[in-house]
């Protein structure tokens, strides 16, 4: 069924228009007014919500706020803390890139001493080499030279054993060859030392003869010849001392009268000779019998150091005889140079002596083989 519509009608016009002025007015009060009209049962469990709310939001807010400024001041610590560390990390990279450097020019300086180091050790090993080749080649002419000075000796001490029989030369040859040989301590030179050691032993076995001591004792006495007293001397200076001795006894007068007599009675002398006397020489000639008793001393030294017996026998008796028959024979020097020459006359000169050719042969054939292997 039809109903009739509300807008045509006065009433239902009035009525709409009525509302919608409440609803604007309603709309136009403010929220407090419109809680106000609501009923207070309603209105008091809906306000203390929206203060705990609030209340949250703010706490919230502050919780926020609180954190923001937490974090903000964390991140300006951190920031502060990462530029200090960036600020050492930069420096410690100054500082090393300065090390890294200095380091660099200490391997450049390490790589050239380096260097040099092995050129001074490829120089010192080059020198070692040849350092060690001269030695070698030292060490063969040293004992080159040892060897050829030891052959020497050798031939010097077999000339003077066989021209002057000087043994006591040729044992001191033989023995200092021996000493040098054995201070080098080769094991080459053992038959060399063996053949020195046999020829040292047989001229140790041979009679003690004292050549030079000889020799320098018939110098002595040519040397002494000046100071002997010849008898003609002796009975003139004897005659003169009792001369005198009888010319202070008397007084002046009877001292002329003795002068006289005695050269009257000179005149004529009749003597008895028992024993020969001693022949006068004239002063002139005493200079020449001197010289010719020295060279007899000097002839026996001669035949001495030539091992000849006869002549140095023969000089000697000579000496002897000329100093017996024209020397002072109580005078002191003169009975010591004829003991002396006595007992030169009673050593005798005949020895067989040995050669030393064994050791001078084994030096020369050592020598030679040392050659022949070089």
């Amino acid at each position: 069924m039809d109903t009739p519509d509300k807008k045509d009608t006065p009433e239902s016009g009035a009525e709409a228009r009525e509302a919608l002025e409440q609803n604007a007015a309603a709309q136009a009060e403010p929220p407090s007014k419109a809680e106000d009209k609501t009923p207070a049962r309603e209105r008091r469990p809906g306000g203390a919500i929206g203060i705990l709310a609030l209340l949250l939001a703010l706490l919230a807010l502050a919780a926020v706020a609180w954190q923001w400024n937490e974090t903000r001041t964390r991140i300006a610590s951190t920031q502060d803390e990462l530029a200090r560390r960036l600020r050492d990390m930069e420096t410690e990279g100054r500082e090393a890139r300065s090390l890294a450097r200095q380091a660099q020019e200490a391997a450049r300086d390490m790589q050239g001493k380096v260097t040099q180091l092995d050129t001074r050790v490829s120089e010192s090993q080059s020198q070692q080499l040849a350092l060690e080749s001269l030695y070698q080649e030292l060490s063969r002419n040293r004992d080159e030279w040892q060897l050829a000075e030891i052959e020497q000796v050798l031939a010097i001490a077999s000339q003077q054993l066989q021209l002057s029989g000087n043994v006591r030369a040729a044992l001191l040859a033989l023995q200092l060859a021996e000493a040098q040989l054995a201070r080098s301590d080769r094991p080459q030179f053992v038959p060399v030392r063996r053949a020195l050691d046999r020829d040292i032993e047989r001229l140790k076995a041979l009679p003690a003869l004292d050549l030079p001591g000889m020799s320098l004792r018939l110098d002595a006495l040519a040397a002494a010849v000046d100071e002997l007293p010849l008898a003609f001397e002796e009975r003139i200076e004897r005659a003169a001392v009792e001369k005198q001795a009888t010319a202070t006894a008397q007084n002046m007068l009877a001292r002329l009268g003795a002068e006289i007599w005695s050269e009257l009675k000179q005149l004529v002398v009749v003597r008895r000779v028992d024993a020969p006397e001693p022949p006068l020489i004239a002063p002139t000639q005493a200079y020449f019998l001197r010289e010719n008793l020295r060279l007899r001393l000097l002839n026996a030294r001669v035949s001495l150091l030539m091992r000849n017996e006869p002549g140095y026998r023969e000089d000697l008796r000579a000496a002897q005889a000329w100093i017996q028959r024209y020397y002072d024979t109580r005078s002191r020097k003169t009975v010591e140079v004829q003991a002396q020459l006595k007992a030169l006359a009673s050593a005798s000169l005949n020895l067989e002596l040995p050669s030393i050719s064994e050791s001078l042969e084994a030096v020369r054939g050592f020598r030679s083989r040392r050659e022949r292997g070089s």
